[in-house]
């Protein structure tokens, strides 16, 4: 995954071991992350998914380096086990993986990605990330419930932040009406499916719907979680680079029900 999106993290701060942009760790990880993974989705049949994962799975073991491994495994607090593939390394891997490939279709793209996430290496759910990020105009709105999937999957910032922004952004922008699906997800008790509510705007600019980004900043405002707080700090950041007179009115108006983290984010480049 490339660098655009930073998850919850400014500009400068370190990276990971793995290669990943920083964020700031709260502490522990959070239960939701090492609770039940959700029911299966019936991955469809595909050919290409067969020719991608075998090669997947022969390219990155024989990239892995197990001192990096404990290395990354250490640093995302023990959410998933690594393989020790850097991120430049794996880009590299992925392209030759790639060669050849014909584009896919939306069940490519799912099973692709349901493939990848059911492995336990961190590095294959990247790729999968990656492969979404690069296809998700090849998916409808149908594919939704793919992306529930992946973000409540082993769920961490790495994978969910890109997912938000690029991928269930992305299909939200091609079909509107899943806005209402965001109203849906805003309420949910899973955290980063909360979370992903929030971000699923950061690459709109213009297009951003203001109304919901308010609504949904102040809906999940009195949570205490350090991760809603920083989102909500977040997506009003990211937006005020559209419209910064709205947010900083917006921010204004309801400092008394917006955490200080989420306020100091907000107003970071205001």
């Amino acid at each position: 995954m490339n660098d655009v999106v930073r998850p919850g993290a400014g500009p400068g701060e370190a990276a990971s071991p793995s290669g990943e942009p920083s964020v700031e760790h709260p502490g522990p990880v959070p239960d939701s992350v090492t609770g039940p993974v959700p029911g299966p989705l019936p991955t469809p049949d595909s050919a290409l998914a067969d020719t991608v994962l075998d090669r997947l799975t022969t390219a990155y073991p024989a990239a892995g380096n197990p001192f990096r491994a404990q290395e990354m495994v250490a640093y995302m607090k023990g959410v998933a086990p690594f393989l020790g593939v850097r991120t430049p390394e794996r880009r590299a891997l992925s392209r030759t993986v790639l060669d050849g490939t014909p584009r896919p279709d939306e069940a490519d793209c799912t099973a692709i990605a349901l493939r990848c996430f059911e492995l336990p290496e961190r590095e294959y759910h990247y790729f999968a990330v990656d492969y979404l990020r690069r296809h998700v105009k090849r998916c409808s709105s149908g594919f939704l419930p793919v992306a529930h999937r992946l973000v409540t999957t082993v769920p961490w910032w790495d994978t969910v932040d890109h997912l938000a922004a690029h991928v269930v952004g992305g299909l939200v922008a091609a079909d509107p009406s899943l806005g209402a699906e965001m109203d849906r997800w805003i309420e949910d008790d899973d955290l980063w499916v909360a979370r992903t509510a929030l971000l699923h705007q950061l690459r709109f600019k213009e297009a951003t719907d203001a109304d919901r980004l308010f609504a949904h900043c102040l809906r999940r405002a009195p949570d205490t979680d350090f991760f809603l707080r920083k989102a909500i700090g977040w997506a009003l950041r990211e937006y005020a680079r559209t419209a910064p007179g709205e947010v900083r009115a917006f921010v204004a108006a309801n400092t008394g029900r917006l955490s200080p983290l989420s306020v100091r984010e907000a107003l970071r480049h205001l």
